[in-house]
Order: C-alpha cells, then sequence, then structure tokens
C-alpha cells in the first residue's frame, strides 16, 4: 500500500533541505554573534601629571623662643597673656628687684670708697715724690747720708704700688657692680623677638628659683613662617634634596594646597620602631595665621610634572610581544631601490617614531591597544613619560580622544538565553505535513 505519492516525497524532501540549511545557517550566525569582541576602554585625555613622593609631618613656628628668669625672685607682674602679639624689647614680666638693687648699692658704695682712697692715695703720691726730689738733691750735695736718700726713693715706690693697687681694686669692684646691675636689669623680662605669646609657664607671685636651671616663663614664636617637619622613610630620603619643590594639606583643610621648598635635609635619622625616618624641613609663610602649631601635614614631594600632556591608564600599557628567536634586525633579501606598498606605508611611522625617540631620550617604550574606525584592536607602539599608580603620560603615540583597551577581551553573545533555549527546545524532525 502506498502512503505517499511521488509528489508528497518531493515536498518532503524539499522541506528537509529548507530545515538543514536554516538549521546551518542559524548555527553560523549564532557562532559569529557569540564570538564578536567587546572591550573595556577608556579615552586618552589632555591634563596635567604630577609624580610625587608622599610623607606625613607636623607643623611648628621656624623661630620659637622661650623666655625664662636668670636671677631668683617673685614674679610681681606679667603684662602679656597667651595669644598676645609682642615686639622685639618689649617688657613682659617683673621680678621682685629688692635684692638686686640693694647689692648694686652696696657695690656701688664700695666703689665710692675705694675712689676715696686713690684720691688720698695719690696725694700721699705726689708727696713721696717732692720728698724723693729733695732728698736727690740733698744727697748730691752731700747734705743728708744714703740711707735717708734711699728711704726717701723707697717711700715713693711703695706710694705708686699702693694707687696701683688701689686701681685694681677699682676695676674689679666696677665689673662686681656691672654684673649686679646686669641682675637688676634681669629682673625685667624683654621679649627677645617679635611674634606671639603661644603659652604662659608661670603666674604671678611665683617664686622663681634660678640657681640651677632658668625657669620658663613664657614661650614667644613667630608664626608669621611655618616650618613643615616632615618624616622620610631612608627608602625615599635619596630622592628629596634641597630645593626641591613640594606642597602640603593640612587634615582641617584638605583641598588647600600649601607650595613650598625643601628647605634642609637633617643628616642625622630618628629611629622609630626600627624605623629609620629622616627629618625634611619646609619653610612655608602663613600671613593670616590659619597654620598653627603641631597641625598634621601630609607632604608631597614632587618628582616630576606635566601640563597639557596626554594621558591614559596605566592598565592600558600593554606588554610588548617577543619577536620569534633569530627573526630581530633580520629583513628578506629584496633587490636594491625595490620597496613594497606595505614599506611605504610603515616607513613614516617609523621615522616619526624614531624622531621622537631621539626628542625624548628618557622615554620609556610601552605598547597600547588602539581601538580604530571598525572596533578593531590595533598594537599601536608608544613612548611613555611620567607614571603614576593609576596615570601614565603618552609622549608619542596617542592623541586626545583615541581610544585604547584598558581590560581584558571579553565575549558578548548578542543572542539572549531564552532565544537559545527555544531554539534548542525547537524538534530537529520534518514538520508534519
Amino acid at each position: 500500500m502506498r502512503i505517499f505519492g511521488k509528489r508528497s516525497r518531493w515536498v518532503i524532501a524539499i522541506v528537509l533541505l529548507l530545515a538543514i540549511g536554516g538549521t546551518v545557517w542559524f548555527a553560523r550566525s549564532n557562532l559569529a554573534a557569540s564570538t564578536t569582541p567587546t572591550y573595556e576602554t577608556s579615552t586618552a585625555r589632555t591634563g596635567d601629571l604630577e609624580v610625587t613622593i608622599s610623607s606625613a609631618g607636623t607643623l611648628t613656628p621656624k623661630e620659637m623662643v622661650e623666655v625664662g628668669a636668670q636671677v631668683s625672685g617673685q614674679l610681681e607682674e606679667l603684662f602679656v597673656d597667651v595669644g598676645d602679639e609682642v615686639e622685639k624689647g618689649q617688657l613682659l614680666a617683673q621680678i621682685d628687684a629688692t635684692i638686686a638693687q640693694n647689692t648694686v648699692e652696696a657695690q656701688q658704695a664700695q666703689l665710692n670708697a675705694l675712689y676715696a682712697s686713690r684720691r688720698q692715695q695719690t696725694a700721699s703720691l705726689k708727696l713721696a715724690k717732692a720728698d724723693a726730689e729733695r732728698a736727690s738733691m740733698l744727697f748730691e750735695a752731700d747734705a743728708i747720708a744714703r740711707a735717708d736718700y734711699e728711704a726717701s726713693v723707697s717711700e715713693l715706690e711703695i706710694s705708686e704700688g699702693k694707687l696701683d693697687a688701689i686701681n685694681a681694686q677699682i676695676a674689679q669692684q666696677t665689673s662686681s657692680l656691672r654684673a649686679d646691675e646686669a641682675n637688676l636689669e634681669f629682673t625685667k623680662i624683654y621679649a627677645p623677638i617679635t611674634g606671639t605669646v603661644v603659652s604662659l609657664s608661670a603666674s604671678e607671685g611665683q617664686t622663681l628659683n634660678a640657681n640651677q636651671t632658668a625657669p620658663i616663663i613664657m614661650t614667644i614664636a613667630d608664626l608669621g613662617i611655618m616650618t613643615v617637619e616632615a618624616d622620610v622613610s631612608e627608602a625615599d630620603v635619596l630622592r628629596v634634596a634641597k630645593g626641591q619643590q613640594a606642597w602640603f594639606t593640612t587634615l582641617g583643610d584638605s583641598d588647600h594646597k600649601w607650595e613650598t621648598e625643601v628647605r634642609q635635609v637633617l643628616p642625622t635619622p630618628e629611629i622609630v620602631n626600627d624605623v629609620v625616618l629622616y627629618k625634611a624641613l619646609l619653610d612655608v609663610e602663613n600671613p593670616n595665621g590659619i597654620l598653627r602649631s603641631d597641625m598634621t601635614a601630609q607632604v608631597f614631594f614632587i618628582q616630576g610634572q606635566a601640563e597639557d600632556a596626554i594621558i591614559i591608564p596605566v592598565t592600558a600599557l600593554q606588554a610588548r610581544p617577543e619577536r620569534p628567536e633569530g627573526t630581530q634586525g633580520q629583513r628578506a633579501a629584496r633587490p636594491e631601490g625595490e620597496s613594497t606598498q606595505s614599506d611605504r606605508a610603515t616607513n613614516g611611522p617609523r621615522q616619526a617614531l624614531r624622531a621622537a625617540r631621539e626628542q625624548y631620550p628618557d622615554a620609556e617604550m610601552g605598547m597600547v591597544l588602539k581601538l580604530n574606525a571598525n572596533g578593531e584592536a590595533i598594537p599601536q607602539p608608544v613612548l611613555v613619560g611620567l607614571q603614576t599608580r593609576t596615570s601614565a603620560e603618552i609622549l608619542f603615540g596617542l592623541s586626545e580622544g583615541d581610544e585604547v583597551v584598558t581590560g581584558q577581551v571579553t565575549i558578548q553573545p548578542k543572542q539572549s538565553t531564552e532565544r537559545r533555549d527555544n531554539n534548542q527546545r525547537r524538534p530537529m524532525g520534518p514538520p508534519p505535513v
């Protein structure tokens, strides 16, 4: 019994061929769609780049003086308070001067007594000199004995010696008087510098004992110029030098950059918990008094700067592929004067790269994947300048707006999972007639 006729068999064959062709076309298109590459990219931009070394520091006044007492006594009066502005030579405090004043008066009285003794001795010397001259004339006239003559001469020398001794006592007493007068003057405390009273260590009525150490009364600092004491690790200290540009911020105002330079790097380090730290000193003007003592600063020592440079992320720099062994520096033999179209196309970029390397001898060779107009990633040699942890300066090879690959290539299927599941569930046999 014939189930299908001749015409029916042809229909079934045509349907099978169409189904097989559709399946093949669908598989190929699905494979091509599923292998379409996409990239994580970034755009080369123009901007400023700065390479720095960072460290922590503390602010202190550049000039700060602890004002102490050189004499003992009761602090009678303080003429300033914390925060007051003072000028150099201004009277700050007064110590009880009773004992120092009495000592000066006593020394002056002794000096006056010595002056009187000198006048008396001067008169005695004058008389002894006259007696000696008269004795000399009489001795020459053989009118007196030699013993009388020698006694007169000896009396003259004794008078001269006594006057010299009195003069020496006067000089000694004068020196003692000057010292006591200085001690009397030390009972008045004057400002050694122009600045601000930042602290008081004594109060009115307090007894000061200056016999062993000078007691501190107050501290004056010039807050117009502050110094940042930055702790630089031994790994970075060789890259920090006098005159190097730097800037810092404070915890209270991290947006304000204070620009300065390194004044000095102290040669002797401090060892804190087995960590070797060197002090770098940086001075900065503080006209408005914004910076204060013991503020914490984040210091950045500038290693390099670039303005209006082409900048890309560091992740865009690719490892340069190595040439196969034995192919470096080798070219296929070609008759002299003959060049291919490929050689002519690449000759210009190579010459430009060679000229750029001569212009930037310290730059490093690098490689990036640059997207062309078709979205294809093409290797592009570049010259890399300054680098930070996140960005790199491109001296040659890229322009502003170029797209570079920053991440790994991924596969992005164009067909959804739902459609793929439906295709898998669709029966592959011929449709019913």
